[in-house]
């Protein structure tokens, strides 16, 4: 078995364009509507640290239930344990350097800086896995990278770049680095057993969520706080799993920029609705760039596909 981490495995067999954009579509759906909801634990006293654990004990169930329905055996050979753990802990590492990240920096810079993560995992898939996409693909994803930064843009004046932009760029290595990872071990392992891994990575990291939690302030144990958030995070690790199911039938070069920008579309739109106001002319332009984007890239004939 092949070793190198750096290299693509063997292709996969051909398989319809419709598999990897339902898959993606439908992390689109359940993030869009998790990011909208997703701070209303918070508002209720719970806060975002133990928000992030009750989030790890939801990807234990569709975990052994993916697992369970396949069929499959857990791989734990060398590579796919390499592989599965990385993906697993990029993606928890850099949402724990985020928590303490936010408390020292400006968070309307932070977000904007993070969201340009799916440009490393173009980057990485385009070098290394020689993957490419036609006309439509990559005017999508050059629209789609410009939306990211837009949604999460907002006036807050002048600022050092101190600690807080370092690791603002370290989040953004380790989420667009995950990405790639994700489409790497599809090569080789089943995409239940990586999101088993991932499950696996992120309920090891909860010690260092409880590290970060101030346990001095109030925190609301009602249903409105670890109930809530349980109802919120399932939809979050959904989400994760049908991103795997979608790198493994789909390109990075468009899934990525694809969900990406989605996501924070629906978020948007669902907010605007609930709020009954307009967002201000940097978050309209985005909505129309990210909209503009998924129509774009949801629409690139099937040779940009993996065959």
């Amino acid at each position: 078995m092949n070793n190198d981490l750096s290299l693509p495995m063997s292709a996969a067999p051909a398989v319809p364009k419709s598999r990897w954009l339902v898959h993606a579509l439908v992390t689109m759906l359940t993030w869009g509507v998790w990011g909208a909801f997703a701070g209303l634990p918070v508002d209720h006293g719970f806060p975002e640290t133990l928000n992030y654990v009750v989030w790890t004990l939801t990807m234990i169930p569709p975990a052994w239930f993916v697992l369970r329905r396949a069929g499959v055996k857990f791989q734990a050979d060398r590579r796919s344990v390499v592989l599965g753990l990385a993906a697993g802990l990029l993606g928890a590492g850099g949402q724990l350097v985020l928590f303490y990240d936010v408390r020292i920096g400006p968070t309307y810079l932070i977000f904007p800086i993070i969201a340009l993560s799916p440009a490393l995992t173009i980057a990485l898939s385009y070098s290394l896995l020689g993957e490419r996409t036609g006309r439509l693909g990559l005017l999508g994803a050059v629209l789609a990278l410009c939306s990211l930064p837009l949604f999460d843009y907002g006036s807050g004046g002048a600022s050092n770049y101190g600690l807080w932009f370092w690791l603002a760029l370290i989040v953004l290595a380790a989420w667009g680095l995950q990405a790639y990872v994700i489409k790497l071990a599809n090569g080789s392992m089943s995409a239940e057993s990586i999101f088993g891994w991932m499950a696996l990575s992120a309920v090891a990291s909860i010690p260092f969520a409880l590290l970060l939690t101030d346990f001095g302030k109030p925190i609301h144990w009602g249903w409105s706080g670890p109930g809530l958030a349980a109802v919120i995070q399932i939809l979050n690790s959904i989400g994760a799993l049908t991103l795997v199911y979608a790198f493994r039938h789909g390109k990075a070069i468009v899934v990525s920029p694809l969900v990406n920008a989605g996501a924070p579309l629906l978020t948007a739109v669902i907010a605007i609705a609930m709020s009954g106001g307009m967002p201000g002319p940097l978050k309209v332009a985005g909505i129309a760039l990210a909209a503009i984007a998924s129509v774009l890239l949801a629409l690139q004939p099937d040779t940009a596909t993996d065959d």
